[in-house]
């Protein structure tokens, strides 16, 4: 298929599958016109990279992963837990400040209310 067919089939722009090549992510045949020509893999492959974008891992960082579970043939590589778990304490943070701030808001939005009541009563 070529690479706009890849684009339709899986969502992402053909800029995006473009800098996945770039990165080592995706690896397309090229045809003697020297036009892209990807496998039905490579749906798969482009659904695996959303996947980890998703996640917040860096291209960089799925490269390692998709890397090791190309050499190791197993779908989960213990070499990328430590990735996991870094990220999984980065999703906790910001969890822990979403939490905070949301906290913030509405003590702020109970504090207007009370006052408008108040306002409301002595009128």
């Amino acid at each position: 298929m070529n690479i706009g067919e890849l684009a339709e089939l899986t969502g992402a722009s053909i800029r995006s599958l473009r800098y996945y090549e770039q990165k080592g992510l995706l690896a397309p045949l090229r045809k003697d016109n020297g036009y892209r020509e990807y496998t039905p893999f490579a749906v798969e492959q482009v659904r695996t990279i959303q996947l980890y974008l998703n996640l917040g891992l860096s291209t960089d960082e799925i490269a390692g992963i998709l890397q090791c579970v190309l050499m190791n043939k197993e779908a989960f590589c213990t070499e990328v837990l430590p990735i996991y778990q870094l990220k999984l304490q980065e999703i906790d943070k910001q969890i822990e400040l979403l939490t905070s701030i949301r906290q913030n808001l509405t003590d702020r939005i109970d504090a207007i209310l009370l006052e408008r009541s108040k306002s409301g009563q002595e009128e």
